[in-house]
């Protein structure tokens, strides 16, 4: 079983960037899709981006297309979510996920804590 570990948050401007990382302990992190999702206050939580076993293919919520890039390094047990253009709307707990490919929460089994984002206009 793998466990993760958020970090990277933090509070920036509105237009500024913040990188994530997940660290992930376990031999078998390479063995699993990967995911970020995020939860705003008062809100369900939603899909950011996820990430295959290989890191051959991504994908993005329509939110964040084009300013957000994931990414994996296998031979770190690491994953990362690059956040740029940030905007206000970007504020919430960010969460790193390991499971099967999917947008759906319910398909990932295992989950970090969190990392608070909060981004100021």
């Amino acid at each position: 079983q793998v466990q993760l570990v958020e970090s990277g948050g933090g509070l920036v401007q509105a237009g500024g960037s913040l990188r994530l990382s997940c660290a992930a302990s376990g031999r078998t992190f390479s063995g699993y899709d990967m995911s970020w999702f995020r939860q705003a206050p008062g809100k369900e939580r939603e899909f950011v981006s996820a990430i295959t076993w290989s890191g051959s293919a991504v994908t993005y919520a329509d939110s964040v297309k084009g300013r957000f890039t994931i990414s994996r390094d296998n031979a770190k047990n690491m994953l990362y979510l690059q956040m740029n253009g940030l905007k206000p709307e970007d504020t919430a707990v960010y969460y790193c996920a390991a499971g099967t490919w999917s947008d759906l929460a319910r398909d990932y089994h295992t989950w970090g804590k969190g990392t608070l984002v909060t981004v100021s206009s």
